[in-house]
């Protein structure tokens, strides 16, 4: 786990990929490894939501999620696109804590969205978790339309260039 600090904001750089189960409430245990990188924010609680581009939930920090909607807020809400923009990307969020047995409750609605089972994979993006069914989130990272190779090289390619004028 990596801490930066940017404009003394502390971004939290989440390490792993975890296969765990959601019980019959909907609760899920927090992976031990996952527990330790976010054990001073378990106080704080965290902002589950929808995912803007994928059938999974993701969980925020309250730090993260404050710097996220920080932004956010900057946008002119009268401007009809920036107004239905923050309605969709809002859409379904919720306040979640840890209880005394690292446990988070996923509410049904979004439970749903995600398509969630039994079995699900917790998957550390940057700063956020991803809450993926387990047998979506193998289709997603398998899928062999997406050249990775052509992605990265895409996504990626011109970061870390050096200036031809150095």
């Amino acid at each position: 786990m990596f801490l930066i600090k940017m404009n003394d904001i502390k971004v939290k750089n989440l390490i792993g990929m975890y296969e765990c189960k959601v019980d019959t409430k909907g609760r899920l245990l927090l992976p031990s490894g996952l527990k330790k990188q976010l054990a001073a924010e378990l106080q704080e609680g965290f902002v589950l939501k929808r995912s803007v581009f994928n059938s999974c939930l993701e969980l925020h920090t309250m730090s993260e999620w404050n710097s996220v909607m920080t932004d956010v807020n900057k946008l002119n809400r009268f401007v009809k696109k920036n107004n239905d923009f923050i309605r969709m990307f809002t859409s379904g969020v919720r306040m979640v804590e840890a209880d005394s047995t690292s446990r988070i409750q996923i509410p049904k609605d979004l439970i749903n969205f995600a398509g969630i089972k039994k079995q699900l994979v917790l998957a550390a993006v940057g700063n956020v978790v991803e809450i993926w069914d387990k047998e979506k989130y193998e289709n997603t990272v398998n899928d062999t339309s997406v050249d990775f190779g052509e992605l990265a090289e895409d996504v990626m390619g011109g970061t870390n260039k050096v200036d031809e004028h150095e």
